[in-house]
């Protein structure tokens, strides 16, 4: 029998979840105005929750109960009725900003998909059908808190920059997900670089500079989908979204210009840089662009 809580006590979580993580979508967040900040922070929690039972050790069994009673809380919050602290931190923020329900299924669409077993050489369909759960769903829920108007231009944007950053993470995390059984690098680019497709050989594929360069040039052309998108939106309202962008652009022109050589440590950024981006992003947006980042 759950415990009730009271919606204090449920803001509180979300926030002390949103702390612990250290997310990096964390100063963007707290530019936000008060409302549309707690909205965040219990997006951002529902998201971690569900990442969390799909990441951690565990029985699949037990996996998927916990990822459907998750389902059955997206029902109950819809219908006015969540049980789960998150839950009922995000019922004030669906109802203000009209959520769409469809995007917090499809967020726990991929957590499936990862607790499955761990994903291994995808098609490039199949690695985008994840992304656009694990990560373009997150910008769907977010567009609306912001204050963008939903439309096509909008879902561009999200979806186009939810894309990018995952595919970035890809590029930072090949050793770190083969060590757990995972290759996120799709099959179509593995088998055309004679990579094999098990993870605990992938690292030190002689094919594999080729397939991150490819994956790289992937990933910009996301990025220059999400700047077209950018260009009939109010990059105003936008500014959480546009820090993360410029991070993650800045992690990707790193990487390129060390080169996609295998063995090399996870890339990384100083506060000091992601400071100067924010700087930019915050106060002279018009200065930024492709071949500043």
């Amino acid at each position: 029998m759950t415990t009730a809580i009271t919606l204090e006590e449920a803001r509180r979580h979300t926030y002390e979840t949103v702390k612990r993580s250290r997310t990096s979508f964390g100063p963007g967040m707290r530019i936000l105005s008060k409302q549309r900040r707690e909205a965040m922070y219990a997006v951002y929690a529902f998201c971690r929750e569900v990442d969390d039972i799909a990441d951690e050790e565990g029985d699949l069994g037990e996996k998927r109960v916990a990822l459907a009673a998750w389902r059955a809380e997206i029902d109950r919050l819809y219908n006015g009725t969540p049980e789960f602290p998150t839950g009922i931190a995000l019922l004030e923020h669906v109802r203000a900003f009209d959520l769409p329900k469809e995007e917090f299924l499809l967020v726990i669409e991929g957590m499936e998909m990862d607790a499955a077993g761990p994903i291994v050489a995808p098609t490039m369909e199949e690695l985008f059908a994840y992304t656009r759960r694990a990560a373009g769903a997150v910008g769907q829920l977010s567009m609306p808190i912001f204050g963008t108007p939903r439309n096509e231009i909008a879902d561009n944007f999200s979806i186009s920059l939810g894309d990018a950053l995952q595919l970035t993470n890809i590029l930072r995390d090949i050793e770190e997900d083969a060590a757990e059984g995972r290759i996120y690098l799709p099959r179509e680019l593995l088998e055309k670089h004679d990579c094999p497709l098990t993870p605990d050989q992938i690292a030190d594929a002689k094919g594999l500079p080729l397939v991150r360069e490819e994956m790289a040039h992937l990933a910009r052309g996301k990025f220059a989908a999400a700047r077209k998108a950018l260009r009939s939106l109010d990059w105003r309202i936008l500014k959480p979204a546009l820090l993360m962008m410029g991070v993650y652009e800045r992690y990707l022109d790193k990487m390129t210009a060390r080169g996609w050589a295998n063995g090399q440590p996870r890339i990384g950024m100083t506060k000091t840089e992601k400071l100067s981006i924010a700087a930019r992003w915050l106060f002279a947006p018009k200065l930024v662009d492709n071949n500043q980042q």
